[in-house]
């Protein structure tokens, strides 16, 4: 699929050095959203589709959530889909932005709802990077902002991030002071620690004037810690990027959200999808669930309670496991190539699918925390494979 972009796309294309001839590439990889794993090489794309998608396997590798939506939720999407036959029967899209403009603390205005969060992520490294305007994050991080950097010719540095530890924000800005977009996932992915929102202010206010922060928040809700929410008044160099597949169960429902100055959604819609991508059905069960501040403290703390029983157990067996984590994930060294543990544990009795490697830690796995049972079976199947 590719995607039509129109003038003020082009002309902000051609702006920043892109020729017309490339254009066209442009416009085919926003039309694919880069959410299909087309972009990655063979051997990644094996390890990826390894840790998801199995009829029957323990599903702890693509950092879903063990359940689905909140009743509430639930409730909402069966009443949307009863006017299904409708575009917007009623304004779901208004009533979303109500409700978590609201909850975060910050102008209408400056919400903006997506059909996930894929969309802005690619829309974001689009608007931002260039030949000249390169991708700055850190290493091992989200996937997803390299390789459309790569698609579109704009350069990649990458700060190494130390184990245990947020993004090491001063050297982001050292690996290149001159990049059109930083970007911080926080609590990140894979390894689930979480940069302090100080760090995240030192690197708003050390940064390029003309250079964007995206601070990718998807798995927020799972952690304590304070949103990036409250830096977007009065900048336009900040974007907050929030998705509801997570914490709220919904990845396959598809919704998220981008905080930012209306100025710089617009520039973002230039290279995304509309609104008009919106299900009526993902729009009301995210009204629902996002003032559900108890049941989110309740699976907040059920994971984490999941989590470091898991932890606890790996660590009594001498399996070394990264700390720091405020998230659904965690991080086991193996000692060993994390790829190999990984078919092992598809291939045990228990069927396990855990998490895939990242080129900087080839012997560490990315492991979801699922539900408690799915951690026990987790536990078995490690017993039988792993050997140190």
């Amino acid at each position: 699929m590719t995607m039509m972009l129109d003038k003020e796309a082009k002309d902000d294309l051609i702006g920043r050095g892109y020729s017309r001839r490339q254009l066209g590439q442009v416009a085919a990889l926003l039309g694919a959203g880069v959410a299909a794993s087309s972009m990655l090489s063979g051997a990644a794309l094996a390890q990826q589709q390894a840790g998801r998608g199995i009829k029957g396997a323990v599903r702890i590798g693509a950092n879903e959530c063990w359940t689905g939506p909140f009743p509430s939720g639930v409730e909402a999407i069966a009443k949307a889909g009863s006017f299904g036959n409708w575009y917007d029967p009623d304004d779901y899209r208004g009533e979303l932005v109500q409700t978590v403009a609201s909850v975060e603390g910050i102008p209408e205005s400056h919400v903006m709802v997506w059909p996930g969060s894929g969309g802005p992520l690619v829309s974001s490294v689009a608007a931002f990077c260039s030949p000249t305007k390169g991708l700055v994050t850190a290493d091992p991080t989200f996937e997803s902002a390299w390789r459309t950097a790569d698609y579109m010719k704009a350069p990649i540095a990458k700060a190494p991030q130390a184990v245990g530890k947020g993004h090491d924000v001063k050297a982001m800005l050292a690996a290149n002071p001159n990049a059109g977009l930083y970007y911080v996932c926080t609590p990140n992915n894979p390894t689930g620690t979480v940069t302090p929102l100080a760090d995240i202010k030192w690197l708003l206010d050390n940064k390029p004037a003309d250079a964007m922060l995206l601070v990718d928040e998807a798995y927020l809700h799972f952690s304590e810690s304070p949103s990036a929410a409250s830096l977007v008044a009065g900048r336009k160099d900040i974007i907050v990027m929030r998705t509801f597949s997570k914490l709220f169960g919904m990845a396959g429902i598809r919704l998220g959200l981008t905080f930012a100055d209306p100025d710089v959604q617009k520039r973002l819609m230039l290279f995304g999808p509309t609104a008009g991508g919106l299900s009526i059905t993902a729009m009301a069960c995210g009204k629902a669930v996002y003032t559900e501040a108890d049941l989110i403290k309740a699976r907040r703390n059920e994971m984490i309670a999941n989590r470091e029983e898991t932890i606890a157990w790996l660590t009594k067996k001498g399996i070394e496991v990264q700390p720091g984590s405020e998230a659904n994930m965690f991080m086991v060294n193996w000692k060993k190539p994390a790829k190999d543990m990984q078919a092992a544990l598809v291939a045990a009795p228990e069927k396990v699918q855990i998490g895939r490697s990242w080129p900087i830690w080839p012997n560490v796995s990315r492991v979801t925390v699922g539900s408690a049972e799915d951690m026990a079976k987790f536990c078995a199947a490690v017993d039988k494979v792993y050997k140190a």
